[in-house]
């Protein structure tokens, strides 16, 4: 029986460890503008420019987005996300499913929020 309980606890520990990866690498914007590598960073998650289209406004290759957010059910990710170029915090949304990423932060209580499209790529 305690073979069992810990074959199960390292399966499922390993799932989350699996699932949590999901959003981790390297994500191009849909509107073509920009590059981000998510990857660890400490105990949160970070998602840098890598690459920002000449002449976008306010973004800069180097500029980090630092994201408390925690695994859910069905590739959702939901925390806060602190952007310290701006000094702001967002109420966070990720939703990743196989190559694709939805983002969607909201800050005033959650009044104003923008939703951006993302594509893995290799």
């Amino acid at each position: 029986m305690k073979l069992l309980a810990a074959t199960t606890l390292s399966a499922l520990a390993a799932f989350t460890l699996a699932h949590a990866a999901d959003i981790e690498g390297e994500w191009a914007r849909g509107d073509g503008n920009a590059k981000v590598r998510i990857a660890s960073c400490g105990s949160d998650i970070c998602a840098t420019n890598t690459w920002i289209k000449p002449g976008t406004p306010k973004e800069k290759t180097g500029d980090t987005l630092v994201m408390t957010i925690k695994p859910g059910t069905d590739g959702v990710y939901s925390g806060t996300a602190f952007d310290p170029q701006r000094d702001l915090t967002y109420k966070l949304t990720v939703t990743v499913n196989g190559d694709q990423m939805t983002t969607k932060g909201c800050i005033v209580a959650g009044l104003l929020c923008k939703g951006v499209g993302w594509t893995r790529i290799d």
